[in-house]
């Protein structure tokens, strides 16, 4: 008789790896299925660490402030440094629309709870030195925000996960469902039949057709974003720069330097690019260098290692897809985290347990109800 397990996972990216580390060491029968070769080989590994709770809505703000207090403990509590550091996200406000909207926004987070502030001018130079004060009218400041490495946090959840009885199986690709009175009985790959009594589709851009084999549409659609990181040099930066403002071919920018003294960044083009293709191209390096220097002029001589394109996979709104179907009662999503999976990864995957077990917290169904599948998606997360 084949095995049966409690759930299934499909998709062993940031979101994957750490549910089956939860159900795992509460003791229930996991397996995580993954069509590529090893964990986090998708997007996870293409992410730019970056970790913040500074977010528009209520949902996302709770999951990513547990999230935070995971990362930031993880070392302590699990013995593996995953390159964490406080070193917080600023959005600075060139532009009196974009003050406005910033100022607005953060009596709406401190209402939730955030730890946030806005800085004059003179206050954000003493955190980012090398700042462009020419237009600055000022930035709000989360200090408790940060960033870590994508690809430790996976492996560690991953090994964690094994030793906790978690099975993975990889250069396995989902082809379909066994399906019984609207119940997955089973999940087809093209080595097996999995027998199970739970399925969660985690499958990050691959999410919508895993979705359509259970007979399930849902709005998640792959959006090309490149980025790059620099060689070392010694620490200059403060936090997360966040630049807001368009320009032709972006609508905003993003870098900051990690624990290892690199200058990570990457940006939003526009219009976006939808799709699957991975190629890094020519103008990437040229836009956001251009955009870099103006904002930060210190940074004119820093020396890029390379470059990369990944997949953000995005909702009509920017908000997750996370919650139980009701066209398949033992089919869960967890889809669509619009480029901030890793961020959202280990407080989500808590959120998940508790969702699929039944044993809420308080505070749960309020965040679910932001991310619910079958929501008009008519809302819009301003910071997506």
């Amino acid at each position: 008789m084949s095995k049966s397990y409690d759930l299934i996972v499909i998709g062993a990216g940031s979101i994957g790896v750490p549910v089956a580390l939860e159900f795992a060491k509460k003791n229930h029968c996991v397996l995580v299925l993954d069509a590529l070769s090893s964990p986090g080989q998708g997007e996870d590994k293409k992410a730019i660490g970056g970790i913040r709770a500074s977010h528009s809505d209520k949902g996302k703000i709770k999951v990513c402030q547990r999230s935070i207090e995971i990362f930031s403990g993880w070392k302590e509590r699990y013995g593996d440094d995953i390159c964490w550091i406080n070193n917080g996200y600023s959005f600075p406000a060139y532009t009196q629309e974009h003050e406005a909207l910033l100022k607005e926004l953060l009596r709406v987070q401190q209402g939730f709870g955030l730890t946030i502030q806005w800085l004059s001018p003179e206050e954000y130079r003493e955190l980012n030195p090398g700042i462009r004060m020419e237009g600055l009218r000022g930035s709000t400041y989360c200090p408790g925000d940060g960033s870590a490495s994508p690809l430790l946090f996976t492996q560690s959840c991953y090994f964690k996960a094994m030793d906790y009885g978690a099975e993975f199986r990889f250069n396995e690709r989902v082809v379909g469902f066994d399906v019984a009175k609207d119940t997955i009985i089973a999940v087809k790959t093209n080595n097996n039949h999995y027998h199970c009594a739970t399925v969660l589709n985690a499958a990050g851009a691959s999410a919508q057709e895993v979705s359509r084999m259970a007979g399930i549409d849902i709005p998640v659609e792959p959006d090309c974003h490149e980025a790059g990181i620099s060689e070392p040099i010694r620490p200059c930066m403060g936090p997360m720069v966040v630049d807001m403002r368009t320009e032709p071919g972006s609508k905003n920018f993003y870098f900051y330097q990690n624990s290892e003294g690199q200058v990570v960044f990457c940006l939003t083009p526009d219009p976006p690019i939808l799709g699957r293709d991975l190629r890094s191209t020519s103008g990437f390096l040229p836009m956001i260098a251009r955009r870099m220097i103006t904002i930060m002029p210190m940074l004119a001589n820093l020396r890029v290692r390379r470059t990369w394109r990944g997949l953000y996979p995005m909702t009509p709104d920017g908000f997750p897809i996370v919650g139980r179907t009701g066209e398949r009662e033992n089919f869960y999503q967890a889809a669509g985290m619009c480029g901030q999976g890793f961020m959202l990864s280990p407080g989500m995957a808590e959120v998940i347990f508790r969702l699929i077990t039944g044993d809420y917290h308080e505070g749960d169904r309020e965040i679910l109800e932001n991310f619910d599948p079958y929501r008009d998606f008519t809302a819009q997360e301003v910071l997506k």
